[in-house]
């Protein structure tokens, strides 16, 4: 449908579509030789520069008597940079709901859609999840505008290539790819681009819609899409040949293609010492294996190889699990179960009462639990142990999660030989994990001795002078 030739028509229609809405203002008035209609919704236009660049210099025109052209009024009148022509209707019903200011001449079917939205934007700060003792603090926000300049002002170059999309067929919402067209895979960007030109929703209000559509594997509980809230992050990712892909009204972007080893590097590891950082890797890593092992190796040594427990351990084991109501598995999935309760409660409840949360939940709970005697000692330090490791890596907490509760079923059932046969079918499986060409579990699987450099020992950034190359790109040389 286009607009027509009539300004009055062209109002109904626009009025009608938002059901006669009252925050939808049209403000009708003379310059030169035409009658102007301005069309905008009230909240989402900042009118104080409306009325001061747009409407008041229209109205001097027009008093003045001076018969000007639609090409003169808007270059010599209202002057403004960003205009762009529109004639489809629904075009311009979209535009008006994004906070647009649309612009129609009587006689003319075309409109003209002025940038004076004014959203509200939260400042620029510290992301909660990627905090740094040392390097760039700042975040990204809800502003998709806001985000793409952050990452322009570090790249003050004309490699940085952008593809801007709209998805979601209510929300319309705007979505940028980006990428360094002269390090970033052609084929790789393309793929992501028609997948996300291939999506149709209703409505996308968070980057993680998205991540669903860009799933390699569809159904399947690793994660498989990176993402970061920090701008720095995501400029140090397309530095390496990866995709950032943005999204309006979230501060989270995507990072694709995605490797597991990303999860266990920190922004921190490249703002301190390398052999710090090693150091520190490695306690991630160890900390991943406690999180999904520990529990089930308890329950396993409990069960069928308690031989292989020490025998003063042995002892203090038997002493506090005497007389439980409990079976030793039942007793791990209860406290598994109750310490999750206690993380969901402290996510959700107002944050004044998170310190009764924790007196309840550590002191009431836990201690009163082992002194009634339904849950030992044992069982509770085990399970908050292989919790505080889980945080450790707080990307991979939801995956860590399930298989924590997978290998203390398994080892339950079939002791230690259950845990090896489902861990050595975890690592089979993701050594055939492909990730838009990036192999899952590189550099380990397939071993990639030049990416080794930043694994889990991190040598200092002068000898990482090629790029990775997990992540196909088209220029291997990072520096000479």
């Amino acid at each position: 449908m286009k607009l027509v030739n009539s300004l009055q028509v062209n109002i109904s229609n626009i009025k009608s579509a938002f059901s006669f809405s009252p925050d939808v203002i049209s403000k009708v008035f003379d310059c030169g030789r035409y009658r102007v209609a301005i069309i905008y919704i009230k909240g989402l236009v900042n009118v104080q520069q409306l009325a001061d660049y747009v409407i008041k210099p229209m109205q001097i025109v027009g008093r003045s008597g001076y018969k000007c052209t639609v090409d003169s009024i808007l270059d010599n009148v209202i002057s403004f940079p960003e205009t762009k022509k529109d004639d489809d209707f629904d075009s311009v019903i979209s535009q008006i709901a994004k906070g647009k200011v649309v612009l129609i001449f009587d006689g003319q079917s075309l409109s003209y859609i002025l940038e004076l939205d004014s959203p509200k934007e939260r400042s620029l700060s510290e992301p909660p999840t990627s905090a740094v003792l040392k390097g760039p603090r700042e975040g990204f926000n809800e502003n998709i505008k806001t985000n793409i300049a952050i990452i322009r002002k570090i790249f003050a170059t004309d490699k940085l290539e952008t593809q801007m999309l709209t998805i979601g067929e209510m929300t319309t919402t705007d979505v940028c790819v980006m990428y360094l067209k002269n390090i970033a895979d052609k084929t790789i960007v393309k793929q992501i681009v028609n997948k996300l030109k291939s999506i149709k929703i209703d409505g996308v209000i968070d980057s993680y819609y998205l991540a669903e559509f860009l799933k390699p594997h569809k159904v399947s509980m690793f994660k498989q899409i990176g993402n970061t809230e920090k701008p720095d992050i995501a400029c140090a990712k397309m530095l390496e040949g990866r995709v950032v892909v943005l999204v309006d009204g979230s501060p989270l972007a995507l990072t694709l293609p995605f490797v597991l080893l990303e999860d266990f590097q920190s922004a921190d590891d490249y703002y301190k010492d390398s052999s710090h950082a090693s150091f520190v890797r490695v306690l991630r890593i160890a900390s991943c294996f406690i999180t999904a092992l520990l529990p089930g190796l308890y329950i396993a040594m409990q069960m069928f190889h308690y031989k292989a427990v020490p025998l003063s351990f042995l002892v203090t084991i038997i002493n506090s699990t005497q007389g439980l109501p409990l079976t030793p598995v039942t007793e791990i999935l209860f406290v598994l179960v109750l310490f999750e309760i206690l993380y969901e409660a402290s996510l959700r409840m107002p944050e004044y009462l998170g310190i009764a949360l924790s007196v309840v939940g550590a002191l009431i709970l836990g201690d009163t639990a082992v002194k009634a005697g339904l849950i030992s000692s044992p069982a509770v330090m085990i399970v908050a142990l292989s919790g505080i490791t889980l945080y450790t890596i707080p990307d991979q907490a939801n995956q860590l999660s399930l298989l924590r509760v997978m290998f203390t079923i398994v080892g339950a059932a079939l002791g230690f030989y259950g845990i090896i046969v489902l861990g050595l079918f975890f690592v089979v499986y993701l050594c055939d994990y492909d990730n838009y060409r990036s192999p899952y579990l590189a550099p380990f699987a397939p071993i990639i001795k030049e990416d080794l450099k930043d694994s889990v020992l991190k040598v200092p950034l002068t000898q990482m002078r090629h790029r990775p190359k997990s992540v196909y790109n088209k220029n291997r040389r990072r520096m000479d």
